[in-house]
């Protein structure tokens, strides 16, 4: 008799066939079982233990390229062993660490994340308030300090990546954040952070407000380490003379008080002090002793909170502030900005060693990129022939005042400059837009002031249209019409603002924050979890960190302008150039 009968489509095996396959099979999987392959691999948790968002503050992306050769540690780390994107630039005009730290966070733009620069002029209030000003809350000093004023998140429009993290992951998942800046770190945390923590140099204390929680192991830290520590200690060169690629005198550097031209560099404060004051807290923060502080307490961070060794996904966030402010004093081209750079790659070394034990390598993901770049501090390209100045914000006001004065407008018209911004009195615009001679003769003005590329008007700008010119586009991603100015200017390239006035001069040797290319791109590289290391080398935005993130991490944003880099997660059917290991061309070869 067949052993076989049809039912439909289906046949049904015969009992005798079904168990000689079944003992088959069991014999097979006894064997499996008695080889040494039979334990399974083990295997990387569905989502990564914890997430590490760096930021360095003012690291243009060529410094990978320039200096690479010369890191040995945590940087070259990031470069050979993670996904480095070749060509990353923020693309809106205001590049300032306020914009730039909330775009990485949110992986929105200005245009919609509200923070369009690190200040603005309120005009309902009639004042310049900072981004992350809040006179709701009261700015708490740890280790018994008093500091003043009070910051939040407040003004940030759309949810950070760590408040999506913490409020769609629950109650386990824990955010801390650190900075030297109040609005690095605030924009990181967002409003849900567990410990949002920041340098006051006017006090030399570390800060948090009553927005967040206080953090018991951030007391306990900066108790047993205060900053005061590094007081008397000389920040001289780590490399070997020729291991530098300029002159050891920075062309227009503009040291921060108490500092040389060159090095060595002594963090003594004022030349009568005879210990820490507001000078040595403010050398202090322009030195690579506050990047090692900021990774200390990090480290104490992931100890103390157990991140990363818990339920569910932690995230950890540090913006390493001090390139930032070396880059203003002494310029990309300086000896202070590569010696910065060599030994931030020692302290990420140390941060990532760190990880690996008490995280897992593997089990974690870093992202790393920067709120801006900076322009070559203008005397330098001026010695190489190229067309380089000072845009004057006073001189760009005079002009305007001057331009109006045959159509008897009242002073003063101007309320502000600033950010390239230009704010009129109450009024003021609103007659100009209905007076075409006198605004063609502001705009003129603005115009005939040397530095100055272009002025757009704030009607341009609100519609991010695809057919705007690339500056134009810039300045529309940056626009929001609540917070911007009524006229825009670009400085031409290589024009930076000089917000000196004859009673204050210029504190600083170079700046950013224009939509020029080397104040827009950045290094993007991410490590670890799910990342597909190699170069790539498609057009990308900052922006698109935390829409990455968040695939990894199986949550969604709030709206956003960036998008997921899926080229470099693996089981991603891109495929990346293959990974570096070749060196870079030696000093004496460029």
């Amino acid at each position: 008799m067949n052993c076989q009968m049809r039912v439909g489509t289906r046949r049904i095996a015969c009992p005798a066939a079904i168990l000689a396959v079944l003992m088959v099979v069991a014999a097979l999987a006894g064997a499996r079982d008695k080889s040494p392959a039979a334990n399974p691999p083990k295997t990387q948790p569905p989502r990564p233990k914890l997430i590490v968002l760096l930021v360095v503050d003012q690291m243009r992306a060529d410094y990978v390229e320039k200096f690479r050769d010369q890191w040995t540690g945590g940087l070259k780390r990031l470069v050979e062993e993670g996904a480095w994107f070749r060509d990353a630039a923020h693309p809106y005009a205001a590049t300032e660490t306020c914009a730039g730290h909330a775009t990485i966070s949110t992986g929105a733009l200005p245009a919609g994340h509200g923070m369009i620069s690190n200040e603005w002029f309120d005009r309902e209030l009639q004042e310049t308030v900072t981004c992350t000003d809040d006179s709701k809350v009261k700015n708490l000093g740890y280790a018994g300090a008093s500091v003043t004023g009070g910051n939040s998140a407040i003004k940030m429009l759309v949810p950070a990546f760590a408040d999506e993290l913490k409020f769609q992951s629950g109650s386990g998942t824990r955010v801390v954040t650190f900075s030297l800046k109040a609005r690095a770190a605030i924009t990181m945390g967002g409003r849900l952070g567990d410990a949002v923590t920041w340098f006051d140099a006017d006090v030399g204390a570390w800060t948090t407000s009553s927005a967040y929680p206080v953090a018991a192991f951030v007391e306990e830290f900066t108790k047993a380490h205060p900053v005061a520590g590094d007081y008397g200690k000389t920040w001289a060169p780590m490399l070997p003379a020729s291991a530098y690629l300029y002159d050891a005198t920075a062309i227009g550097a503009v040291p921060p008080a108490g500092f040389g031209a060159a090095f060595p560099h002594p963090l003594r404060g004022n030349p009568n002090s005879t210990g820490p004051d507001p000078v040595f807290y403010c050398q202090w923060e322009a030195s690579p002793y506050a990047d090692t502080y900021l990774t200390r307490i990090a480290e104490t961070a992931v100890d103390k909170l157990e991140l990363g060794a818990r339920a569910g996904t932690d995230f950890l966030a540090v913006s390493y502030s001090s390139v930032d402010y070396v880059g203003h004093a002494f310029g990309p081209r300086s000896w202070e900005i590569q010696d910065v750079l060599a030994r931030l790659d020692q302290d990420l070394a140390e941060l990532f060693a760190h990880l690996d034990k008490n995280v897992g390598k593997g089990n974690y993901v870093v992202a790393l990129s920067a709120d801006h770049g900076v322009v070559p501090i203008p005397e330098d390209m001026q010695k190489s022939g190229i067309d380089a100045g000072w845009l004057s914000v006073e001189s760009v006001k005079e002009r305007i005042e001057k331009s109006l004065e045959p159509f008897n407008y009242a002073k003063p018209a101007v309320a502000k400059v600033g950010a390239s911004a230009v704010y009129f009195t109450p009024g003021t615009y609103d007659k100009l837009k209905n007076h075409p001679a006198a605004l063609r003769a502001v705009l003129e003005a603005i115009q005939s002031a040397p530095g100055v590329a272009h002025v757009y008007r704030a009607e341009e700008l609100e519609d991010r249209s695809s057919t705007q010119s690339r500056m134009l586009k810039a300045e529309a991603a940056g626009f929001l019409k609540a917070r911007s100015g009524d006229l825009l200017i670009v400085p031409k390239a290589y024009w930076p603002w000089d917000s000196s006035t004859p009673t204050s001069p210029r504190q600083y040797g170079t700046t950013h924050g224009t939509p020029h290319y080397y104040d827009q791109r950045v290094p993007v590289l991410l490590m670890g979890f799910g990342v597909q290391p190699g170069e790539y080398f498609r057009s990308i935005t900052p922006a698109d960190i935390a829409p990455t993130l968040a695939a990894l991490c199986g949550i969604t944003l709030a709206p956003r302008d960036g998008r997921v880099l899926d080229e470099a997660l693996k089981n991603s059917s891109a495929r990346p150039v293959a990974p570096r290991h070749a060196q870079a061309p030696s000093p004496k070869q460029r």
